[in-house]
């Protein structure tokens, strides 16, 4: 049985482990969801590494919403290099999923893009672990998770 780790930080606007873990149940069997909540994105290093030590998981969804400040999108960069820097050390996957509070303009619109974002990154997290050949069909689409695909590029000729 595959363990997932799913974790959130309580300074995101949106449940996005909520639309992760609900997509996650939705998307098949074989698996069992662990789940932790941190304050900020900046503590997604730490427990994705202690989800993968204490908790067995075979990958972890590291979600969180940095804020409009310049000095959040430095905390964001620093959280994505400590996920990185967990993942080589455990040799395990870490999808990070971040949602930035200025790519939207309204309050519902960054609900929805929360939601949206973390729903295809649960797909991918799921194709990862038990269908990995359906991303690599999916490979060279420019496809985006919680916006439109940019679609692939083409070649003149």
């Amino acid at each position: 049985m595959k363990r997932i780790g799913v974790i959130d930080t309580t300074f995101a606007r949106a449940d996005m482990a909520g639309a992760a873990v609900s997509t996650l149940k939705g998307a098949g069997t074989g698996f069992v969801i662990r789940r932790r909540t941190v304050p900020g994105i900046k503590d997604l290093p730490v427990a994705c590494r202690q989800m993968f030590r204490d908790e067995q998981v075979d990958l972890c969804l590291a979600l969180g919403m940095p804020g409009k400040a310049a000095y959040d999108k430095t905390c964001a960069h620093e959280a994505s290099t400590g996920l990185i820097q967990v993942g080589v050390l455990e040799s395990k996957p870490i999808l990070e999923c971040f949602v930035f509070e200025d790519e939207a303009t309204t309050p519902r619109d960054l609900a929805d893009l929360a939601q949206r974002r973390a729903s295809e990154h649960a797909l991918n997290a799921y194709s990862m672990l038990f269908r990995p050949q359906d991303l690599t069909r999916r490979a060279g689409q420019g496809l985006r998770q919680g916006r439109r695909d940019a679609g692939p590029a083409r070649a003149e000729h």
